[in-house]
């Protein structure tokens, strides 16, 4: 059975970004995949609409897309904020996993602003897809609130990645790999995720 991802941008640029595109096209391979842009997206502001406007308009789009994907493993994925986002939908929904491209786990790159209360609540099984340079993410903080979770969580490093996963040129050319290396080897890990989650699911 193939899962429905429902993939939510970052606070910065729009689904129709190349980045979302790519990745859109690298999980077509796995299953349906929906995008969704928030209000103030959607309205050409720039500042993210509170949190709880963001969960609402995430969760209206998970309800549209499991109506026209019905009895389908749902996993939530998202870049950044979308990536927040869907960790607080999932409190409320029912979703089968979840999974972030670049946690935005201390706010504005500050230590002492975590936003890890929700991933101490998540249920869900979550897979974390970080890079060593992301300064929203240091990973010696993650490892600490992954470490207090209760549910399963899994953690694929991408070694000198930014907050986007990508690597400087010079990095790719010392290790003699591309950008599309890279990304391969984060969508092997996110094919292994999906196929444990929905296993999991089949069993029931």
């Amino acid at each position: 059975m193939k899962p429905l991802f429902l993939f939510a941008p970052g606070a910065g640029a729009p689904s129709s970004h190349s980045w979302m595109q790519n990745w859109k096209r690298l999980l077509s391979d796995l299953g349906d995949v929906e995008t969704l842009d928030y209000d103030y997206m959607r309205e050409g502001r720039k500042r993210p609409d509170p949190l709880p406007k963001l969960i609402a308009a995430h969760r209206e789009a998970l309800r549209d897309a499991k109506i026209r994907h019905p009895a389908e493993p749902t996993i939530l994925i998202g870049k950044s904020m979308g990536g927040r986002i869907g960790c607080h939908v999932s409190l409320e929904e029912k979703v089968d996993g979840l999974i972030c491209l670049g946690y935005p786990l201390c706010a504005m790159g500050d230590r002492t602003k975590l936003r890890d209360e929700v991933l101490r609540s998540l249920s869900a099984p979550i897979l974390f897809v970080q890079g060593t340079r992301d300064s929203l993410c240091p990973l010696d903080i993650l490892e600490c609130v992954r470490n207090e979770m209760k549910t399963q969580n899994i953690l694929h490093i991408v070694e000198g990645g930014d907050h986007s996963l990508r690597l400087p040129k010079r990095q790719l050319q010392a290790i003699g790999k591309t950008q599309d290396d890279i990304d391969q080897r984060i969508f092997q890990s996110i094919t292994d995720f999906v196929s444990a989650v929905t296993a999991k699911r089949l069993q029931y």
